[in-house]
């Protein structure tokens, strides 16, 4: 089941369409990812494998970032870090949020929290260096 307020992200990437299905709630900076945890993101102990979520986390700050300007902002991640402070299992609600740090004409700055069950799980931070703008919509 997938927590109100939530929609199938419309703008989708052969890596989204990978991992996915993926749900977005919000918009801009205010852009909260959500995903069901299946099978196919777990390792073999039945964790949800650390690339799913370092994947989710490199969308949900992309997104953001790209969608919380007008016209949206195109941006490469230039570094990307986490720290796992939790673990999540199958069957979990994973929820993505993010906070900017600055958003500048060369480079972004933010970190994305990672949420299992309402539990916090992980925080990424980013940095990515802007490279100009999109014509696409999220």
């Amino acid at each position: 089941m997938i927590p109100d307020g939530f929609q199938p992200l419309g703008r989708l990437s052969p890596v989204i369409e990978m991992i996915g299905p993926v749900y977005r709630r919000g918009e801009g900076a205010g852009l909260v990812l959500g995903l069901r945890a299946e099978r196919k993101h777990c390792n073999m102990r039945g964790g949800v494998h650390g690339g799913i979520i370092a994947t989710l986390a490199d969308i949900a700050l992309g997104y953001a970032l790209a969608f919380s300007t007008e016209p949206p902002t195109a941006a490469v991640t230039a570094s990307l870090s986490l720290d796992f402070a939790g673990a999540a299992t199958e069957g979990d609600w994973l929820e993505a949020t993010v906070d900017f740090q600055k958003l500048g004409r060369r480079l972004a700055f933010a970190n994305c929290y990672i949420s299992a069950q309402g539990q916090r799980v992980v925080r990424a931070s980013a940095v990515f260096a802007v490279t100009g703008t999109l014509d696409k919509k999220l």
